[in-house]
């Protein structure tokens, strides 16, 4: 086909040579004698160079003359077309570039727009926490006045932080018996009456007695603490308790940890409330200290059946100790 229309183009091209006007500007079809006229001037292409435009794509135009009157096509023409093309192209290229950077620059002011909405909504947000924050520890400030529980020994931190963990817990929906808040207050020693059962509606303090650490917390005082199995250390945080059953120590209440990373394993330690002879006064006088547990909150004896049908079946427990590294990561006090 290429080699068809290449034969074709050649054939036509030659008639044009065949029936171009001559060099002197005669013509043979009146007679006459035309005159020479430079404006006449048109370009037209002998066979020799017909055949070079043919196979190559430069040339050059050689001028003849021509009759007057008669249309022809310049290479000129042709130039300017192709470069009226190459600008129109030129154009439609321009417009798309500038189409497609308005298109990014629209969508970068939306991004803008949303993380500037983020952020006002996360400050926003921010700033509602610290005020309920502000309005929780007011509350708890309040409370322990009201109940004068720095006469019963309760340190005022534990209780304020026990009041922040209550409040976040209720928000959730996981307390059911929402009217009892214990606290084990573990900063102090093991022969101070360190538990507290508080009603929290009647501000009013139920309970208040010994209980026991883990055997490998420490002595007098706990100072370590673990949510490992067979570690027998007590584990600090909230909990809330469970259903009651009878064991080897008599009524005893299972609890379910919720501070995820300090005591989320209690109930695959068997952690549990539950009543001991190594807790009671009596034994505190004969040994000088109450004994330690396997890393339950072990109570007397006399009390433990009270306690526990006192805040069984979904009430708050708080085990409480002064370190910096889990009042800072609790997931219960900081509401995370």
């Amino acid at each position: 086909m290429r080699i068809l229309t290449s034969l074709l183009c050649k054939v036509t091209l030659s008639s044009m040579i065949l029936t171009a006007p001559s060099l002197t500007g005669n013509s043979k079809d009146d007679g006459t004698e035309k005159p020479y006229d430079k404006d006449l001037m048109q370009p037209y292409y002998s066979s020799a160079v017909i055949k070079k435009f043919v196979n190559y794509t430069s040339l050059t135009a050689s001028p003849i003359y021509s009759e007057k009157g008669e249309t022809t096509i310049r290479l000129a023409d042709v130039r300017r077309i192709h470069v009226a093309t190459s600008v129109n192209l030129g154009k439609v290229a321009v417009a798309a570039h500038v189409r497609v950077v308005a298109s990014a620059g629209a969508r970068m002011i939306t991004l803008a727009t949303a993380a500037a909405r983020s952020n006002a909504a996360a400050s926003a947000k921010a700033v509602a926490k610290a005020a309920e924050l502000k309005m929780v520890i007011n509350e708890a400030a309040f409370i322990y006045d009201k109940m004068s529980l720095e006469n019963s020994g309760l340190n005022e931190q534990a209780f304020e932080y026990a009041w922040r963990g209550y409040h976040n817990l209720l928000k959730k929906g996981v307390i059911r018996k929402k009217r009892v808040l214990t606290i084990c207050d573990f900063s102090q020693p093991s022969c101070s009456r360190r538990l507290y059962v508080i009603d929290v509606r009647r501000k009013k303090l139920l309970y208040q007695t010994y209980v026991a650490h883990g055997q490998n917390s420490g002595g007098d005082y706990a100072t370590s603490f673990s949510n490992e199995p067979e570690s027998f250390k007590s584990s600090l945080g909230f909990y809330l308790t469970n259903r009651t059953y009878r064991g080897r120590n008599g009524l005893s209440l299972r609890i379910s940890g919720v501070d995820t990373g300090y005591n989320d394993l209690a109930s695959k330690r068997n952690i549990v409330l539950h009543g001991s002879n190594y807790v009671d006064p009596k034994y505190m006088s004969n040994f000088g200290t109450i004994g330690t547990s396997l890393g339950c909150p072990a109570m007397p004896t006399g009390m433990s059946k009270h306690i526990i049908r006192t805040v069984k079946n979904g009430s708050c427990l708080f085990i409480y100790h002064p370190t910096p590294k889990y009042l800072e990561e609790s997931v219960v006090i900081n509401n995370y």
